[in-house]
């Protein structure tokens, strides 16, 4: 009897939670849009994260959405005398922005309806806040790693995240047609889970949603995510790259453990206890955040991200295929607790990432610049000299048949190809892209921004050194943000070149950060960046000319295909 009415208590209890799911969500809606345009809430003079954690105990599944308004506005100032600024942009993104969750909503009172369009057509001028404050900013909630957060703290959480979406990130209109049905199926989970381990799941899913490279470090944000998202204490004995859907066997790094489970280099992994590659590839892609599937198999093949693996445990199941037959191996994994193993384990990474950083196209007809390698140029060079060391430097390349930036790294000095390459080679203006910024009039909009001083910088007396050379540049997934950025600026300039390689990150543009409860803190894409033609940028990443697609021995070879397809074309 005893066991029944447990059940009975805990089936109705469930059923409470989830008649609430639809007045929290509401209320987060609500909460949100008040957070960013009224005036005393955006700017700050009232605390917003305290009427929300005030409010948000208090919703019953009994409150219908007007009176959730009610709550959340009873106490606000209604007598709105200062109108919203006037728009002056002429270029403005407003696709994002889309109010008809209560606009046409009837079950909301015309008067509630009254007040939220009063409320922003009296939005607050983010241009007023004050000097070193962001629109961005918000509080810290530092819980302890393995503390499960209280409910009003995971509705937070996600409020932030939803807030996020509807006014700072400016690819909503990208993002899956239904995020807001799955939003609500996260809240459902986010009532109900037990510990923070299952809350960091959800968070997970939600922030996947966003598609956005930027937004890929989340993973590391995530104090459990060894125990859900990949293998942190092993690693395989062997390194790897995902071809089509397998790995394939690219080296052997341990060799004692590659033979005794009969690996060898070449071999294709179709398998990991039970699960087909392109599940588990399908599998993470709910779980990591990236703006294209290129971006996510090169993540995911990286043997030092180590993302690959379904589980942390320290042996695996493989299903092999080694030339025309299949079998089964029992694999044991490194552990990077030995001491022994983990130091060969961190010596073959450093060589190899040091090999990647040092690759270099040697002709005596070519002008190789990797962008990540730049700095060097100044490294030891007075202030006064560096024009003078810069000018030898661009002007010897400009003596070449070809000249090659390899893009396939992250800038290590923006003022290389912003200042001396545009200096020496470009026309006078450099509009290579549009930049929307966001419209701090109209927060949950993006402003065409065209001051020069976003797309080049004002030289004095500049000449243009015409090149009539070939111009490659050079491109793949590790081509992200910034690099993505100074690609499309290199192509403007130079109008003959030819870029090659693969698809790029598709995240271009500034980071913006928003820190969460729990010490979480989010990335994301904060800006639009375009072509000139408005070609799409975000998840598309730059425009390429030659694709170029790798097969399993140019791999096995350690071939770089781009190399050799300049090196034909200049032939």
């Amino acid at each position: 009897m005893k066991k029944t009415s447990v059940l009975l208590i805990f089936f109705i209890f469930q059923q409470y939670i989830f008649a609430q799911k639809d007045q929290y969500y509401d209320f987060i809606k609500t909460w949100n849009f008040i957070k960013y345009y009224h005036p005393d809430l955006a700017s700050k003079k009232i605390d917003a994260d305290s009427l929300f954690l005030v409010n948000v105990k208090n919703i019953s599944s009994q409150d219908d959405f007007n009176f959730v308004i009610h709550k959340l506005t009873a106490k606000l100032n209604k007598n709105f005398t200062i109108p919203a600024s006037v728009e002056t942009s002429k270029d403005v993104l407003t696709k994002n922005q889309n109010f008809d969750w209560f606009q046409k909503n009837g079950k909301i009172s015309a008067e509630n309806k009254n007040l939220l369009n009063a409320i922003y057509r009296h939005r607050y001028n983010f241009e007023n806040l004050p000097k070193g404050k962001l629109v961005s900013d918000e509080k810290k909630y530092p819980f302890s790693k393995t503390e499960h957060l209280p409910i009003e703290y995971r509705l937070l959480t996600l409020a932030k995240i939803q807030g996020v979406v509807d006014y700072l990130f400016p690819h909503k209109y990208l993002m899956d047609k239904n995020f807001e049905t799955f939003f609500k199926n996260c809240l459902d989970e986010s009532l109900t889970v037990n510990n923070r381990k299952d809350f960091e799941i959800v968070l997970a899913k939600l922030v996947s949603k966003l598609e956005d490279s930027h937004a890929l470090k989340f993973y590391r944000e995530l104090n459990y995510r060894n125990n859900f998202l990949f293998t942190s204490s092993y690693y395989a004995p062997f390194d790897y790259k995902i071809v089509d859907n397998y790995l394939l066997v690219t080296d052997i790094v341990f060799p004692e453990l590659c033979e005794k489970a009969n690996i060898k280099k070449g071999d294709k992994i179709i398998e990991i206890n039970g699960k087909k590659i392109s599940h588990i590839i399908d599998e993470k892609s709910r779980l990591i955040s990236v703006s294209n599937r290129e971006k996510l198999v090169y993540e995911l093949s990286s043997y030092q991200n180590n993302l690959i693996w379904p589980d942390n445990n320290s042996q695996k199941l493989l299903k092999v295929k080694s030339g025309n037959k299949k079998f089964l191996s029992n694999i044991e994994f490194v552990d990077i607790r030995d001491k022994t193993q983990v130091n060969l384990l961190s010596n073959y990474i450093n060589n190899k990432n040091k090999k990647y950083a040092m690759r270099k196209l040697s002709n005596q007809d070519i002008a190789y610049f990797n962008i990540n390698n730049t700095l060097q140029f100044i490294n030891n060079v007075d202030d006064d000299k560096i024009d003078e060391k810069m000018d030898s430097i661009i002007v010897d390349a400009s003596k070449k048949k070809a000249i090659v930036f390899d893009m396939r790294e992250y800038p290590d000095w923006g003022g290389f190809i912003f200042h001396y390459v545009y200096k020496y080679f470009s026309p006078s203006e450099n509009y290579f892209y549009k930049y929307y910024a966001p419209n701090l009039k109209n927060i949950g909009t993006f402003a065409y921004l065209k001051d020069s001083y976003h797309y080049f910088p004002e030289i004095k007396d500049m000449k243009t050194m015409p090149y009539s050379g070939k111009v490659f540049i050079i491109v793949n997934p590790e081509t992200r943000s910034a690099s993505e950025w100074y690609t499309m600026s290199l192509q403007k300039i130079f109008p003959q070149s030819v870029t090659i390689g693969q698809q790029t990150s598709g995240a271009d543009g500034d980071v913006v950060r928003v820190n969460l409860p729990g010490n979480y803190l989010l990335e994301f894409t904060g800006n639009g960046i375009f072509y000139p033609d408005n070609s799409q940028t975000q998840k598309t990443g730059v425009k390429i000319d030659e694709v170029i697609k790798y097969k399993d021995q140019d791999y096995l070879d350690k071939k770089d295909l781009e190399f050799e397809y300049i090196l034909n074309v200049i032939k």
